[in-house]
């Protein structure tokens, strides 16, 4: 661990410890790179009466979209990152008078940087001070899987992509001193039990 990995991390435990009193609602990450099961999982968990945040970037490419811009995130990608960062950022807040059990999002802050890491595009310091400053409880990651791959208008990257991306986020989220739990194959019904499971015996 670096210098800086091991200064996140205490003062991630430090911040812990400050908010801990204050907060009551889990705040529970799905992460995971393109077509991995993870908006499924989520929609699926708001069936079944689950206090759920969507994902954000799809309202941001199609945003961008009816204003002529195909791809922004390849176009201008620090324009799309702090617009992703802005709407997860508010995601937060929202709910910050949030009186459920558990709270899940469709990805998190974390995901912002790790995939400008995964492009090696450059971003101000204030991306990682914003993430550092809103925690979350617990993160689990879906790694890609090849059976339910595909590509549309808005997911345009190949399984060989999303396996980078998978990597860079699993390094991105540690590097912010989370650990990061995998979500196994499964059908929707197995990958929702393991979701609950765990969480009962990490909170």
């Amino acid at each position: 661990m670096t210098c800086n990995k091991v200064i996140i991390f205490l003062k991630y435990v430090i911040k812990k410890q400050d908010l801990g009193l204050k907060q009551t609602t889990k705040r529970i990450v799905l992460a995971g790179g393109p077509s991995t099961g993870k908006t499924t999982l989520i929609n699926h968990l708001s069936s079944k009466g689950y206090d759920c945040q969507e994902e954000i970037s799809r309202q941001v490419i199609l945003e961008a979209q009816a204003k002529g811009i195909e791809q922004l995130f390849l176009t201008d990608p620090l324009l799309f990152s702090k617009k992703l960062l802005e709407g997860r950022y508010e995601q937060y807040k929202e709910a910050e008078n949030n009186k459920t059990d558990l709270l899940f999002y469709d990805r998190g802050m974390p995901d912002v940087t790790a995939y400008m890491d995964y492009i090696g595009s450059h971003y101000p310091h204030s991306f990682a001070q914003t993430i550092f400053d809103h925690r979350y409880d617990l993160v689990f990651l879906l790694p890609p899987w090849k059976d339910i791959h595909v590509n549309d208008n808005e997911r345009y990257e190949t399984f060989e992509q999303g396996q980078r991306i998978y990597n860079y986020l699993k390094k991105g989220y540690k590097q912010f001193g989370y650990d990061v739990i995998e979500v196994p194959y499964g059908s929707i019904e197995d990958r929702t039990e393991f979701l609950l499971k765990t969480i009962n015996t990490h909170i």
